[in-house]
């Protein structure tokens, strides 16, 4: 196609189009790209999901992807320079996939820590999220690849999630849940938004005048396009008088031709309200192919960029989001130097938990497990041994990795067939493809040629490297037979039973049984038709696309109280233990939210049985958000690992033997039941409404009010070293205006025995003004980076008028009121070490950004 684009004049070009031309590019044509007009030369171009890495734009054939650690973990680094790296590497593993737009950051608020994707968001706090979000953005865009960021706005559970309204006071929409967004826009300018699937004050925001027009364009300046969440759109005109430009994904099922001309004749919307979207469609096209020809214009081939420099990136990356959480004793770090005797001991330990699941979940090009980053970079004289304790799955564990095509290909092959008149499989297949994942997606893409109803039969060789009995699982959105050498070994076809599996659309894992010899290959082949059974489960009307799709699963069976008693017997006989649990994408992702704080299964009792048995037990936890911990004074030592992506193994192992000293900070509270949670009781949609009645009190603000003491606190974390805070000053001159600026200096001293990092977290007292207001609340934060044993380094933030203000109702702006406004610096939400006032003698009134 012609570069003519990138010269062209938008206007001219809205004029030469037809209405037909206009209608397709507000749509698009697939899952994953906009239109390409070829008579005016227009390409499309292409986007791929994020936030915690590049999945590029097959759920099907998947072209493997740097997985990088999940937001709350990111967060949890308190570094926005390194998070402005994390953009610059995204940007690059975009380009690499043939896009030049990433949908990311999520950047709605922890406000439940059982939502779904929880994972996802970086922080209850909304200017830790913001900044990050910053940060993140300006990292990608630097590179001219566009944030799409999301999901504007309250996008924070997904029960219901596209249907049930939002209902909060205008104090928390624009205090908590605007506010990271406005932060972003403030400070980085993202080139698109995506809405969010549900409502605002009963209106859908796809469709939201007030969210799209006179918060985000008139009010913050935003100029980019607003795209739809994928089946987020709910109207033809009222979404597009509201300034939503792009419908996702294609093809549309409300910017047709008949649909959008039908609402033009009737005069419910305008070619003006038309020709504006357009316009702001073809600017965006048209900026991105000129910030990327060599993209757009490009062979569209997905490729897989793995160096060791960005190996390291991501080691440094996961280990700095790790936060110890507990070290009593000195159990960290491990050293050697001696025979020490350690078990590996937990669920997750061999398994490859990187992130969690939904359209945040890709096939990771590599994983370092926990088990083999620990074991690889143990120091001398470490000695190992491995029990699992117990399984945690809700789905077996995927099995690409012990299964060869007939043909010796690592995978198996997925064919194509067409049905015939009667529903039957043709023999002659339609298309075949070699699959390297034992998930199978078919949403995003079909091979041209099929009926309606069709077949596909998945074959390979499965060789397992013990001699077991073995539990082979199939879960399916559709019908599936599993066959070991011929052999019928699982139905899930005739009778099926309702499950989350493929968001709520799908069916229960069903399991067969099979002896397996070491090394001896097995022919295993899935029947599946994209049918379901007539007493078959019934899709999830919460959720927005129809999904079809499989997973086989396996793993060896094992008796769980012999399991169990083993790795007591083994924590027993050894020095030190380290125990890797938590959750994983069965537990943890989009389109469902969690039932509970436990993690599944058994295994708590595991880590307190374990713990019991050797007080010296590491508990490393692998999850998006908080776990309960009823064994917490049980054991010595606690890591919150998150999700870490593929170098989670390297990473938790530099954190467990101090090859890095650890430097993460919680970026959400962890609460001791669920009962404390500030949303507790209202984390449901009920009757189509969410009630957010803790209101601006989220996170640590609702433990301080309410004199709640949590588990562990927002903003903790533990150092192999220990630091002191001192000198605080606070410096101006500062504006009594909206021109308002304050610096906060403080001098961090390193008092113990190795280099390390702190973070300086700064939290403001507003003054007494007759409103309910939190106690304190992060306004800014800073990093002192590897300060020398017995050293110090000065640490200054600047405040500016969003540390002083709040939304007043009565006005409709931000106001900041005359008074003593107090500055705490902590280490931690509930440890503030240094306090300093400073008086604003006259208040003011301000809008915008």
């Amino acid at each position: 196609m012609s570069r003519s684009l990138l010269d062209a004049s938008v206007p001219d070009l809205v004029k030469r189009l037809s209405t037909d031309e206009k209608i397709m590019l507000l749509g698009a044509p697939n899952w994953w790209n906009t239109h390409a007009l070829e008579r005016l030369e227009i390409p499309g171009i292409r986007m791929s999901d994020g936030p915690n890495g590049v999945r590029g734009s097959s759920h099907f054939v998947s072209v493997p992807a740097q997985c990088i650690p999940c937001a709350t973990s990111m967060a949890s680094t308190f570094d926005p320079e390194l998070i402005h790296d994390v953009g610059v590497f995204l940007a690059e593993e975009t380009k690499v996939k043939s896009s030049v737009v990433l949908l990311a950051p999520t950047c709605n608020i922890q406000r439940n820590p059982l939502g779904g994707r929880a994972f996802e968001s970086f922080s209850e706090d909304p200017h830790l999220s913001g900044t990050m979000a910053a940060a993140y953005v300006n990292g990608l865009q630097s590179q001219n690849v566009a944030s799409t960021i999301k999901h504007f706005v309250a996008n924070d559970q997904e029960h219901e999630r596209t249907a049930a309204d939002s209902v909060m006071s205008e104090r928390a929409l624009r205090e908590v849940y605007l506010y990271p967004f406005m932060l972003a826009q403030k400070t980085a300018k993202p080139w698109s938004f995506m809405t969010s699937y549900g409502r605002i004050e009963g209106v859908h925001c796809s469709e939201n005048p007030q969210l799209l027009q006179e918060i985000l364009r008139k009010e913050w300046g935003f100029d980019g396009i607003v795209m739809s969440d994928w089946y987020g759109t709910y109207s033809v005109d009222l979404a597009i008088n509201a300034g939503l430009d792009l419908e996702m994904p294609g093809p549309p099922r409300w910017r047709t031709p008949m649909l959008v001309t039908h609402m033009l004749s009737s005069q419910k919307t305008s070619d003006g309200a038309l020709d504006a979207c357009v316009t702001r469609m073809l600017e965006f096209v048209q900026r991105q192919a000129r910030r990327n020809p060599d993209v757009v214009y490009g062979d569209g081939v997905e490729r897989t960029l793995d160096t060791p420099a960005r190996r390291r990136f991501c080691r440094r990356l996961a280990a700095e989001g790790m936060v110890v959480l507990k070290n009593e004793g000195s159990v960290l770090p491990i050293k050697g130097g001696r025979k020490v005797r350690v078990a590996l001991i937990g669920p997750n330990m061999k398994e490859r938990v990187v992130s969690g699941g939904g359209s945040a979940a890709l096939k990771p090009s590599y994983v370092v497990t926990p088990h083999d980053g620990l074991v690889a970079n143990a120091p001398e004289g470490v000695e190992f041994e491995y029990e699992v304790g117990t399984y945690a799955f809700k789905y077996r564990p995927t099995l690409e990795n012990y299964l060869k095509t007939l043909s010796g290909e690592r995978g198996w092959t997925c064919t194509f067939y067409k049905h015939d008149v009667n529903g039957s499989p043709i023999e002659d297949p339609v298309a075949e493809f070699v699959l390297t994942d034992t998930r199978i997606r078919l949403n995003d893409f079909l091979p041209a040629g099929l009926t309606p109803t069709w077949t596909i039969k998945l074959k390979g060789l499965l060789a397992m490297e013990k001699t077991a009995t073995y539990e082979l699982g199939l879960t399916v959105a559709g019908r599936g037979k599993l066959f070991v050498n011929g052999k019928l070994t699982v139905d899930n076809w005739t009778k099926q039973r309702p499950g989350e599996f493929f968001y709520g659309q799908g069916t229960v894992e069903e399991i067969g049984e099979v002896d397996l010899e070491a090394g001896k290959p097995v022919e295993i082949m899935v029947e599946y038709t994209n049918t379901r059974a007539p007493e078959g489960p019934e899709s999830d009307r919460s959720q927005p696309a129809l999904m079809r799709g499989l997973r086989l699963g396996g793993c060896e069976k094992i008796d769980p109280d012999e399991a169990m008693a083993r790795a007591e017997k083994l924590a027993a006989k050894s020095d030190v233990v380290v125990l890797v649990a938590g959750l994983s994408p069965d537990w943890e992702s989009e389109g469902f939210d969690r039932p509970t704080l436990d993690m599944p299964k058994r295994t708590n009792e595991l880590i307190a049985r374990v713990g019991k048995a050797n007080a010296n037990t590491v508990v490393c936890l692998q999850a998006g958000s908080a776990v309960s911990m009823p064994w917490v004074h049980g054991v010595n030592g606690i890591i919150q690992a998150w999700y870490s992506g593929n170098e989670v193994g390297n990473a938790l192992a530099d954190v467990v033997y101090g090859l890095i000293n650890p430097s993460g900070r919680l970026s959400l509270t962890l609460p001791v039941t669920e009962r404390d949670i500030p949303a507790y009781l209202n984390m449901r949609s009920e009757n189509g409404k969410i009630h957010y009645r803790e209101d601006i009190f989220v996170g640590y603000k609702y433990y301080q009010a309410k004199g709640v003491a949590p588990l562990f606190p927002f903003g903790h974390g533990l150092s192999y070293t220990t630091f002191t805070f001192s000198n605080l000053a606070l410096s101006g001159p500062y504006a009594h205006d909206a021109a308002f600026s304050l610096g906060v200096s403080v001098t961090v001293t390193n008092d113990g025995p190795v280099a390390g990092s702190e973070v300086v977290q700064v939290y403001i007292a507003l003054p007494e003004m007759g409103l309910t207001t939190p106690k304190l609340q992060l306004r800014g934060f800073a990093k002192a980076r590897d300060v020398a044993p017995g050293s110090s380094k000065a640490v200054s933030v600047t405040l500016d008028k969003y540390a002083v203000s709040f939304w007043d109702e009565v006005a409709g702006a931000w106001r900041a009121v005359p008074g003593t406004y107090g500055v705490f610096v902590g280490k931690s939400s509930a440890d503030m070490v240094l306090q300093g006032s400073f008086v604003l003698k006259t208040g003011f009134i301000w809008n915008g950004l």
